[in-house]
């Protein structure tokens, strides 16, 4: 068994959509190759960040990313694999990109409560004011606005049996 610590950059850019690790940006890889019967086990975990827009808000966001990882490389044989063991080396780049790829989220956030834009204006909301929003009145419906119960207690009432 052996354990290596690897800086290295993304080759490329990894991820499509709202987010996505840039190229050249550092990842860190903390990686245990272990001899098997069948080839290399390689266990670790991968390190980074992404960057993107709030799917909410538009903002700019970025922010780490910690990912696990576990591949078998097999040394060659008859039987066909995903990956194999060449020349007694093993290439993390395909685990490692899948892993940290589909470890993006899909629809992200710059804070979990982030209100988002306002569908009138396009403008960022800001936190809760602590009032509800007053939504448009329909015109067809705009005297009975003024309608209130206070009205009601001033007006005469009929007396029962009368």
């Amino acid at each position: 068994m052996r354990e290596h610590t690897l800086d290295v950059v993304a080759p490329a850019k990894w991820g499509e959509g709202l987010v996505s690790v840039a190229e050249g940006e550092p990842i860190v890889v903390d990686v245990r190759l272990e001899s098997v019967h069948e080839g290399i086990l390689a266990t670790g975990e991968a390190e980074t960040e992404y960057t993107g827009v709030c799917g909410r808000c538009l903002r700019d966001i970025a922010e780490t990313l910690k990912v696990e990882f576990q591949e078998l490389f097999a040394y060659p044989g008859e039987e066909a694999t995903d990956f194999e063991v060449q020349d007694d080396h093993v290439d993390l780049e395909t685990p490692v990109r899948d892993a940290i790829v589909l470890s993006l989220p899909f629809q992200p956030v710059c804070e979990p409560d982030c209100p988002g834009l306002d569908p009138v204006t396009g403008e960022r909301l800001t936190g809760s004011t602590g009032s509800e929003p007053v939504a448009p009145i329909d015109p067809r419906w705009a005297a009975l606005q003024d309608y209130t119960q206070d009205h009601d207690d001033d007006a005469p009432r009929p007396v029962p049996g009368s």
